[in-house]
């Protein structure tokens, strides 16, 4: 059985590395222009896609990576490409109008952020999931699978506290603060994708040259 200590600790490692409070405001301003309907539909997706993700990382460990061929360093590369993409989207607003003219008509909106970038690689990130395959480790019986499972969904909890709480924070920004909100949000995403993808350099032993005899 897993000792609850071990249990407090995997729920700050993973709390800190999901970071639900960060992803509120990414939340908000990747549904501007949705239906309170809508945003509640995209919060269902993200936490119901990130509960299935992290549920085949504990079970599978990094079996899953290495029957796909792919290393985690690898896996924080193509996810900090396909964040800076996003990133640039908020930046320019590319999506804002169409969004708001969907949310307008009662359609559905023409991009669904629940399963990327909020499921993956936001909620269940390379450190999330390297987490999870190192917490396997403290598995030695299906109890202690399930606690550790358990740990995580608390976890997930946080974060739909963090997205419920998010729109009233729409309500109180408005049309304008959202705006300026989006574009904040959309450089330190592009700062965190960049990050992302120095750090799976680096993981990857790509790193750069030794300056000591210079």
């Amino acid at each position: 059985m897993i000792e609850f200590a071990t249990l407090v600790t995997a729920f700050t490692t993973l709390f800190v590395i999901v970071d639900p409070i960060g992803l509120a405001p990414l939340y908000v301003a990747m549904t501007a222009g949705m239906t309170p309907a809508q945003r509640r539909g995209v919060a269902f997706r993200a936490l119901s896609t990130s509960a299935v993700l992290m549920l085949l990382f504990l079970v599978l460990g990094d079996a899953v990576l290495r029957f796909i061929g792919i290393s985690v360093p690898a896996f924080r590369i193509a996810g900090g490409v396909l964040l800076f993409l996003t990133a640039l989207d908020m930046l320019f607003e590319r999506r804002q109008a169409r969004r708001r003219d969907n949310a307008e008509e009662g359609a559905e909106p023409d991009h669904d952020p629940s399963i990327f970038p909020l499921a993956l690689p936001l909620i269940v990130g390379p450190g999330a999931i390297t987490t999870l395959i190192l917490l396997t480790a403290e598995a030695t019986s299906p109890v202690g699978y399930a606690a550790i499972y358990g740990v995580a969904l608390a976890v997930l909890g946080t974060v739909w506290l963090a997205f419920a709480l998010a729109d009233p924070l729409a309500r109180v920004l408005g049309a304008v603060g959202l705006n300026v909100v989006t574009r904040v949000l959309g450089m330190l995403l592009a700062a965190l994708a960049v990050q992302f993808i120095i750090d799976g350099l680096h993981g990857s032993g790509f790193g750069l040259p030794s300056q000591a005899g210079v």
